[in-house]
């Protein structure tokens, strides 16, 4: 996505309490700001995310690219982000899921969000899911 067209979003997502309109109206968006792999700048972009439980999922798809997203790249390098859900921002630590797990927790996704598996049957790499895991001092209820 272009950035001026993610800026709009995040923009209307701040304005909002985390209420956007178009295509994202209804869906469960966050934003999730990392810092640069190389440039160490931070980088806002919102993400569509899916619970399990109480995990807080995204997934890398990028559209069915066959890259990665950058924003996966810059969490791979510095694994500490900050989430916003709504009106409440969070630290947490990226986690990229892996193997079997990654399998199971990908699964759930789709069952979720059907879109992801088209998605990575758009590519031949493996779509990264990321688990997101708020830090105890910034988590709902702490």
């Amino acid at each position: 996505m272009p950035a001026s067209f993610n800026q709009q979003i995040i923009d209307e997502f701040r304005a909002h309490s985390g209420k956007v309109g178009g295509p994202f109206e209804g869906g469960d968006l966050l934003l999730l700001t990392t810092i640069g792999a190389r440039s160490r700048a931070p980088h806002t972009v919102p993400l569509g995310y899916v619970r399990d439980g109480d995990l807080l999922l995204v997934v890398g798809s990028a559209g069915g690219a066959h890259r990665h997203p950058a924003w996966y790249h810059n969490l791979v390098a510095h694994p500490r982000v900050e989430v916003e859900i709504g009106a409440e921002r969070h630290e947490a630590v990226a986690v990229p899921a892996e193997g079997e797990r990654r399998d199971t927790l990908f699964r759930h996704v789709v069952r979720v969000a059907p879109g992801y598996g088209g998605y990575q049957a758009q590519t031949s790499r493996t779509l990264p899911v990321v688990v997101l895991e708020l830090t105890p001092d910034t988590a709902p209820g702490a």
